[in-house]
This record gives C-alpha cells, structure tokens and sequence, in this order.
C-alpha cells in the first residue's frame, strides 16, 4: 500500500511539471505585470491579464470638443485655415451663427497644419433654399490631404450618380445607405481615415482606408482607396506625406461648423 502512495505522489508531480504554464504578458517586451515574477496556469484568468500600458484618460463631455482634440473650427475665426486660391493668404469664407459659409468665388480652404492618420469630427449643412439639382444642389466636399474626397452634397430627394453623392468616396464608392436629412437641417460625418503609405522609391506599400458615419449611420466601412479621388480619369497613386484637410468652394452655399480631429 505504501508503494501504491508513494507511485501516486511520483504521477501526480509528474503531471503538474507537464501543466502548460506561462509568465505574465510582455508588453514592449517588459512584463505587463512589472515587479511581479508570478508564474500562471494556461487555465488560470491571470494569464492572459494585460496591466500596462494603461490607456491615457481623455475628457468626452456631451456636445464637447474631446479633450485631445485638434479644434479646427469652433464658430469664431478662421485661423486654422487659409485660401488654396491664394496661396499665403487668410481664408475668406464667411462667418456668422457659429458657422462659416462657403463664399462662391473665392476657392477652396485648407488647414495650415497637416496630418496623417486622423479621426475627423465635421457639422455641415446645405442651403435651405432648393435651387438646383443634381451636383448642383448643396455641393462642397472634405479633402483628406487635398487628395481623397468624401462628398458632401444635399441628396435628399435628390437624384444623382452614387458615386458621387452624400457620403461618397467621389467617384470609388457610394454610401451603403442615403442618410441625408432634409435641406437646411444640419448634418454630421464622423470620419476615420487611414493614410496610404508609400516607401522611399514611391512605391505604395499599404492603400488607405475611410470609414464614414453620416448623422450616426456607418455608410463606409474600411473602404480601401484606389487612389486619389479624381473627378475625370483613373486614381493616381503617386507617393507623399502628411497633407492638409481641405473643404471645396463649388459655387454653393454651403455651411460648416463644429470641426475637429484626433490624431491617431
């Protein structure tokens, strides 16, 4: 009997050395549970727990700018912005209400400063009045990096080729859904764009991407640019960096407000 119990004790050690087991997580090849040599089970919870890095806190109050966010336009001045038209010189849309105007003529704007990978937070709102139809009715669009459109265009019960309408990576791919509301009724595109990237002989290694929410509605989802978005012929991939945002002049009155972004 004793020879049994102490067979016993001989199996059962054996297959605990046997036990799959693993250290805690590396994180940057650091410990995530730094100070800490403990050894876990496969099967226990604690192995597969991750403590550091912590994610930075950051500030989202209800109608509020993030707290690291890029504010670009607030309602008050046209700083962050100027012409495209005349290079070096102030924007001159209008400004009036918290919100600033296309002002036909006077070109495109673009932000002074430029980015890369960015989650776009933009209010936009075509005129009350219905003059025209088709692309002529509430057009404007937002440029990431003055080369990738997402149109911006008063598609409510408004009638043109899907490719080129509300929400529309111009001229790649159409909304999945027509989320437009009714014109002079303020709308919302948040927007994640992803740049394209391109190595040191301007070969492109990785295409960009958009996803667009319209007024809360996913009408893009990871869509992966085929180029710049141009408006007669092909998509160009001809290699560069960061750029600035840009918002079309096309001759309509069309109003934005509440812009920012997060650089990510």
């Amino acid at each position: 009997m004793r020879h049994l119990f102490f067979y016993s004790i001989i199996i059962c050690l054996f297959y605990w050395s046997c036990t799959p087991k693993v250290t805690a997580p590396l994180v940057n090849n650091v410990p995530a549970d730094e100070g800490k040599w403990a050894t876990f089970k496969i099967s226990e919870p604690e192995a597969t727990e991750v403590w550091e890095p912590v994610p930075r806190k950051v500030t989202a109050n209800e109608n509020a700018f993030p707290s690291d966010a890029i504010v670009l336009f607030d309602g008050s001045s046209l700083d962050a912005w100027t012409s495209t038209k005349e290079v070096g010189k102030a924007a001159s849309w209008t400004i009036a209400n918290g919100a600033m105007t296309v002002k036909p003529g006077t070109g495109d704007i673009q932000t002074k400063q430029s980015f890369g990978d960015i989650q776009l937070h933009i209010e936009w709102r075509s005129p009350e009045v219905v003059e025209s139809e088709g692309q002529g009715r509430g057009n404007s669009g937002v440029f990431f990096q003055k080369k990738y459109e997402v149109q911006i265009l008063d598609n409510y019960e408004n009638k043109t080729y899907p490719n080129g309408q509300a929400g529309a990576i111009y001229k790649q791919y159409p909304p999945r859904v027509n989320a437009c509301r009714a014109p002079g009724v303020w709308q919302e595109y948040d927007i994640v764009f992803t740049a394209p990237t391109f190595n040191k002989d301007g070969m492109r290694t990785a295409p960009g991407h958009i996803t667009v929410f319209h007024n809360g509605v996913l009408i893009q989802n990871h869509s992966e640019l085929q180029g710049t978005t141009e408006y007669i012929g092909l998509p160009k991939n001809i290699a560069h960096g960061s750029g600035p945002i840009m918002l079309q002049d096309h001759s309509n009155l069309v109003s934005y407000r509440n812009i920012w972004v997060r650089e990510i």
